[in-house]
């Protein structure tokens, strides 16, 4: 009797666990893991790099629908995208999904980082940078950035005859953010800095094996130099702070060395405050420069905006006395050209996409997405609908004459809700700042014609667009 009894278990126990896996896996999306590590890394890098990525995701939708699987850069991922997507994975609460990016900007960057901190940490350390990156706080820095800018131009466009402007605004925003986040002034060790960090950046999309030779490997190295650097800082910083020769809202860095409890103990740990200048010291730097970049190419190609721009940037430079710095309440009669600013952002957003992380088992749209998987979303699946924004190939500033007409959740640049960027000021007096001096100051003419772009995570245009230039009077 124990032996049929024993024999009908082993003959029962596979068929139930095979019936069961099978129940479970139909409640996965879609769609295929691929090669265990690669997945669909590599392709969809190739697709961002040719600028064919949304039509890359386009082919999964109409494959698989509007939720799928895949693996990107080595972990399990579900796709997600729409409007309700990006709702939940802006709003979702730290118990059901976490802020995680891919294993390679999290081991460049750190994992103390806000783009990795849930619940209560991301709420301290969001809190933190908020204090400096707040408008109240940053409106008594735009005559410092306008410093900044005026010097850059001083240096490398005036007496040019032309320029390629991404890797000049590059240089233009990473100076403005050791300026003003670090207390860094020109010299030798802001010029190392800058050197590390274009080293760091290049392979923070990338697959993650630390190989050597590969530009992962390299980013690693130089991510540890940098990392380095900032802990020299914090130590200079503390001290000066010590023997009170510093105020808490000289830099980022001395302000969240400055937070403290009620015990007089630092609210922000070394770790966190070198993650998250790393972190800064990325979104400061290549999201700005991408913008201004990207807004030089349309208004060289459309007359009728720039004549707008123009028309609005000339205005408010007959207001100033000469040599008078700009100031909080100048920018504020730019509203024209920062809505050239938010479509450009529209349709060229800096950011693809981004990642969150599973916590626990969680039902999303009929499917399964499993514990410690990847969320994916990606920015422009609802920044060229149709459905959202008519004629979504079409540049309209108007779309943004009034914002609230736009449904929530659907223009993201830089994310939303309680997960909205806390530099969203920061990247707009940088923008307005750089655009007024630009447009007042010199007319341009592209050498590189043409739409085409690339991402490498950010987007590219062809040849980092070169320029020819001439100073003008106003």
């Amino acid at each position: 009797m124990n032996n049929i009894l024993l024999t009908i278990f082993f003959f029962v126990l596979p068929i139930f666990l095979l019936l069961t896996r099978r129940r479970s896996s139909k409640r996965l999306p879609p769609g295929s893991l691929g090669i265990p590590i690669i997945g669909q890394s590599l392709s969809l890098l190739r697709a961002m790099r040719a600028n064919t990525a949304e039509q890359w995701l386009q082919q999964r939708i109409i494959k698989y629908g509007p939720i799928s699987k895949l693996s990107l850069f080595g972990k399990p991922t579900v796709f997600i995208y729409g409007q309700a997507a990006n709702k939940f994975v802006f709003t979702s609460d730290g118990s059901t999904i976490g802020n995680q990016q891919t294993k390679s900007v999290t081991m460049i960057l750190g994992d103390r980082c806000l783009l990795e901190l849930s619940g209560l940490d991301h709420k301290r350390v969001r809190d933190a940078l908020v204090s400096f990156l707040k408008p109240e706080s940053l409106r008594k820095y735009v005559g410092k950035i306008d410093g900044e800018i005026r010097k850059h131009l001083e240096l490398h466009w005036h007496g040019k005859d032309g320029v390629t402007v991404l890797p000049q605004m590059k240089t233009l925003t990473f100076n403005i953010v050791c300026s003003l986040l670090f207390g860094l002034e020109r010299g030798a060790q802001r010029d190392r800095f800058i050197d590390r960090f274009q080293e760091m950046v290049e392979g923070m999309w990338s697959v993650p094996v630390n190989l050597p030779f590969t530009r992962f490997s390299s980013s690693l190295r130089a991510s540890a130099r940098v990392q380095t650097m900032v802990k020299d800082l914090i130590r200079e910083k503390r001290m000066k702070l010590e023997q009170k020769t510093a105020a808490p809202h000289d830099d980022l860095i001395t302000c969240l060395l400055s937070i403290r409890n009620e015990n007089n103990e630092e609210v922000i740990s070394e770790n966190e405050i070198v993650h998250n200048v790393m972190l800064i010291m990325v979104a400061g730097h290549d999201t700005s420069s991408v913008l201004i970049t990207f807004l030089m190419r349309l208004l060289a190609d459309d007359p009728a905006i720039y004549a707008a721009v123009l028309q609005e940037q000339a205005a408010v430079a007959k207001g100033k006395i000469k040599g008078e710095f700009l100031r909080w309440e100048d920018l504020a009669k730019m509203k024209y050209t920062w809505r050239v600013a938010l479509e450009t952002l529209r349709m060229f957003p800096p950011i693809f996409g981004g990642f969150r992380k599973a916590l626990k088992d969680i039902e999303y749209g009929g499917y399964l997405i499993p514990q410690g998987w990847q969320i994916f979303w990606v920015t422009n699946m609802t920044h060229m609908d149709d459905s959202i924004f008519p004629e979504q190939s079409k540049f309209d500033p108007s779309r943004f004459e009034n914002q609230a007409s736009i449904p929530p959740y659907c223009y993201i640049p830089f994310g939303a809700g309680p997960r909205i960027c806390p530099g969203y000021e920061f990247a707009r007096i940088e923008t307005l700042v750089a655009i007024h001096y630009l447009v007042t100051q010199f007319t341009w003419k592209l050498l590189c014609p043409g739409n085409f772009f690339s991402r490498n995570p950010m987007p590219v245009p062809t040849k980092e667009l070169p320029i020819q230039i001439l100073p003008k009077k106003i």
